[in-house]
């Protein structure tokens, strides 16, 4: 009986994953079976990135959204409506291309909205640089894919991580911060982010102190990151990965307590908190440089053709929608990415049949079709006849988009050129929780600006002071080794208040010990080395951590230097040759 009660719970439970899926994914939308013009979506799978969920189901609605409000606005091509045909990866570049392939084998696929990962990008791009056909992502941000002579099919909606840089290089001006550490994840977005963000600090004399790689198939640091963090000389912390992997990387730093008040932590996306204990507290302060679309800064953006959108979505997949300002950006690149495909297609058509009516004869009429491709069915064969025309109508359109302006043009990159937006949130404490709250802006100004209402910032350990960027003593207690050497370390007998006799370091170094403590906020406990301490011996303890530093008459040499740090001097001490002053005597040097 037991058993047979543990095999129907068993089936309960499968079905409910069952259900859980069916939520996501099972919509009532119509069936795009009616037309042999396409646009294919490429979208990451639900079920493998529980914290990106929301960004994939939002994006494929809002694709969705776009192409039934093509046919409901009357954007036709050669008479047909656009309809859609949808995939869903793993992040694998090779599987997402054999799945593209499939769907191009049997279908008039004219343009490719996605795919979302940069990983996956590389590949597509190539693809459809092959075939003829565009591909727009909308959060692919490698900068690597701005190269419009290895990508001349390729555009993307989101900015690139080279804007990103450049708004992370503004924020440490504001701040006055000089250096970071930099975790980024081992595949074509990390990489990427790492070589820009590296680039862009060296030209404005900013300093990566150090470069930690996450590998998002272990994951795990190929570093031991928090030794690593700790001894490094930089305490704010740049987290370069995608939002399902940023809490596996937050919780270690809980556990190590690499994180507030001591840390700053900037990370590329905010994240759900529902995973943490209450630990989470030591987040207070956090920060993120998130591209968004307009309306998150107050752009200029088609709010009736973004309304219109939302009620499509809402007709036909009411379960997923949340209340319009929830709506995540990327899904706004999404249905931007799909409504320029739609009108570069309906240009284009229009376009080639105009050139047709006016070159025709009575003699001999011609006729063209704008979406003709090779027949045949094999998907490295098939090539787009209109390909280069298609690019060109592509960098004509110009519009205002859910996201912001869109538009395009034939330069070396592949970027859009306006509509570049971000925004920083902060973590913030409410008696409900801990929140991201939006407290910086940047746009079209290149530079950052408060955000109305909500530009307080709060630091690590709630303060509302900005923090350093560097290691801070105060309030530690350092263990400092001195020598005793006249007239700078000397050691006095004196009878202390219970009358015993007990010794005293006094002298320049002792004072100038004491002067640092009460300006730097530090405890000093002071240890005089051995009589028999040797300069090496003492060095070596120094990096051991034995101490934590010394004072004394220690020479800086090539060796020493490959293991501790050296202040610059405090006394000047060197060696002169001294003779007796003598007239100054005139001399002939040609006399013989």
């Amino acid at each position: 009986m037991l058993l047979f009660w543990n095999i129907r719970w068993d089936f309960v439970c499968i079905l409910c994953v069952q259900l859980h899926v069916i939520y996501y994914v099972r919509a009532i939308w119509p069936s795009p079976n009616s037309s042999n013009v396409k646009l294919l979506g490429i979208f990451e799978n639900v079920s493998s990135s529980s914290e990106s969920a929301e960004l994939y189901i939002h994006s494929q609605a809002m694709f969705k959204s776009a192409v039934i409000l093509s046919q409901e606005y009357n954007i036709t091509i050669e008479d047909k409506y656009i309809e859609w045909h949808s995939i869903e990866t793993v992040g694998h570049g090779i599987e997402t291309l054999r799945d593209t392939c499939k769907v191009l084998s049997i279908s008039n696929v004219a343009g490719i909205v996605g795919p979302g990962l940069s990983s996956e990008a590389h590949v597509i791009a190539s693809f459809a640089k092959i075939i003829g056909i565009p591909a727009i992502s909308y959060s692919a941000t490698d900068p690597d894919l701005s190269d419009r002579s290895d990508y001349p099919n390729f555009y993307r909606t989101i900015p690139s991580d080279k804007m990103a840089a450049k708004a992370i290089v503004k924020l440490f001006e504001r701040f006055h911060w000089k250096s970071c550490i930099l975790i980024y994840q081992n595949d074509a977005f990390g990489m990427g982010g790492n070589k820009i963000i590296t680039d862009e600090f060296n030209k404005n004399n900013l300093t990566v102190r150090g470069s930690i790689i996450f590998s998002i198939s272990t994951h795990h640091m190929q570093e031991d990151f928090h030794t690593y963090l700790l001894e490094s000389e930089s305490r704010i912390v740049i987290l370069w990965i995608q939002s399902n992997y940023i809490p596996v990387v937050l919780k270690e730093a809980l556990k190590y307590d690499v994180v507030g008040p001591e840390f700053i932590w900037i990370l590329s996306s905010s994240i759900s908190l529902d995973s943490f204990d209450r630990s989470y507290e030591k987040l207070i302060g956090l920060l993120t440089v998130e591209p968004v679309a307009g309306i998150s800064v107050s752009a200029s953006i088609n709010a009736t053709l973004l309304d219109a959108a939302y009620k499509v979505w809402q007709k036909y997949e009411s379960e997923t929608f949340p209340v319009s300002s929830k709506v995540h950006s990327y899904a706004l690149f999404a249905f931007d990415t799909t409504w320029l495909l739609a009108q570069s297609l309906q240009k284009l058509c229009s376009t080639i049949k105009t050139n047709s009516s006016s070159s025709s004869s009575s003699s001999s009429p011609s006729s063209s079709s704008c979406l003709s491709f090779n027949e045949l069915s094999f998907c490295f064969d098939r090539r787009f006849s209109q390909s280069d025309l298609l690019l060109n109508t592509i960098n004509q359109i110009e519009f205002l988009g859910g996201s912001g302006p869109v538009k395009f043009d034939s330069n070396d990159l592949t970027d859009r050129v306006n509509g570049s937006y971000y925004y920083v949130q902060n973590l913030q404490s409410f008696t409900n929780g801990l929140h991201f709250v939006p407290v910086l802006k940047y746009g079209s100004s290149n530079d950052w600006t408060p955000i109305e209402q909500t530009n307080t910032i709060l630091w690590p350990g709630n303060s509302s002071t900005i923090p350093n960027d560097h290691p801070m003593i105060t309030g530690k207690i350092l263990h400092i080794t001195v020598f005793e050497s006249m007239p700078f370390t000397m050691i006095t007998d004196y009878i202390n208040e219970y009358g015993y006799n007990e010794q005293k370091i006094i002298g320049f170094i002792p004072d100038l010990i004491e002067l640092l403590e009460k300006r730097m906020g530090f405890h000093a406990c002071i240890h005089k080395a051995p009589s028999n301490q040797t300069y090496s011996g003492l060095i070596e303890a120094v990096a051991r951590g034995d101490y934590d530093t010394v004072f004394g008459d220690v020479r800086v040499t090539a060796a020493r230097k490959e293991s501790t740090a050296f202040s610059h001097a405090i006394f000047y001490n060197s060696l002169r040759v001294i003779t007796r002053r003598t007239p100054d005597i005139d001399m002939d040097f040609f006399y013989c």
